[in-house]
């Protein structure tokens, strides 16, 4: 099996494609594991789409399939585009729909998500409120200063609501992100998704302009906009390298 490295703000994914649908859970465990294989958030795997240009199987680190991930999306398109699977526009189908992406010079790639939703503003826990919002996949957030994000029982929280947790805060209509992501059970460099989800609850108060300039916990400078009512998000996604898997399973 021949796969390739990617890394958007610090999300690292293992892609490769293949002609054929599988259960690729198991694998994606092993190649993900960081002490025993390549070391990653997540597998992406695409295969060929009768309609778009392609559709993908998401893995989350754990081996749960996962609806769609922001960053896995720049991910998944700079991919495409490297190995001629696609060109600079893009529409490849996710299990949360279709997403559209352009890749643009020196790995700048955006990629316009799903549209999000609310679904419920009113949650209290532990002295903050907290909206649960559906930006492709569920994401539970709340706006306070990032320094809390590290004394909250955030695996607690993340099995109470099946959701990836969120913390944010915004100065000078700049928004600051922490992300404790479901299927890699931990705080990630960088949440696509959940970005998006914390930039919609500021822009659906008023309190931020699209576009807004995003940080993630590695520091990119990430651009989030509203168009059509789906989230884009555009940033910076790099190759890594090339690898060889010795897996007899990896097909």
């Amino acid at each position: 099996m021949i796969c390739s490295k990617y890394s958007a703000s610090g999300n690292d994914f293992i892609v490769t494609h293949s002609f054929k649908e599988a259960d690729r859970r198991e694998l994606a465990v092993r190649l993900c594991d960081r002490g025993h294989g390549v070391g990653a958030d997540g597998l992406i795997v695409l295969i060929p789409h009768s309609k778009y240009d392609y559709a993908w199987e998401f893995y989350n680190a754990d081996g749960s399939l996962a609806a769609l991930c922001g960053n896995g999306a720049r991910a998944a398109a700079l991919y495409a585009f490297d190995n001629k699977l696609a060109g600079e526009k893009q529409r490849f189908l996710t299990g949360a729909g279709v997403i559209e992406a352009i890749v643009g010079a020196r790995g700048l790639v955006e990629a316009r998500l799903t549209e999000p939703k609310i679904i419920r503003d009113d949650i209290q826990e532990l002295g903050l409120t907290w909206r649960l919002i559906d930006a492709g996949v569920p994401h539970l957030t709340t706006h306070s200063r990032l320094s809390i994000f590290d004394r909250l029982p955030l695996s607690e929280l993340r099995m109470k609501y099946d959701a990836n947790i969120d913390v944010y805060s915004v100065k000078s209509r700049m928004i600051k992100v922490r992300t404790f992501e479901r299927g890699v059970e931990a705080e990630t460099l960088a949440c696509g998704t959940g970005m998006a989800a914390c930039f919609f609850a500021l822009y659906s108060e008023k309190k931020v302009a699209s576009p807004c300039v995003v940080f993630p916990r590695n520091g990119d400078k990430i651009l989030l906009s509203i168009v059509d009512n789906r989230v884009c998000i555009k940033g910076k996604t790099v190759k890594l390298f090339d690898a060889i898997i010795n897996d007899e399973q990896a097909v």
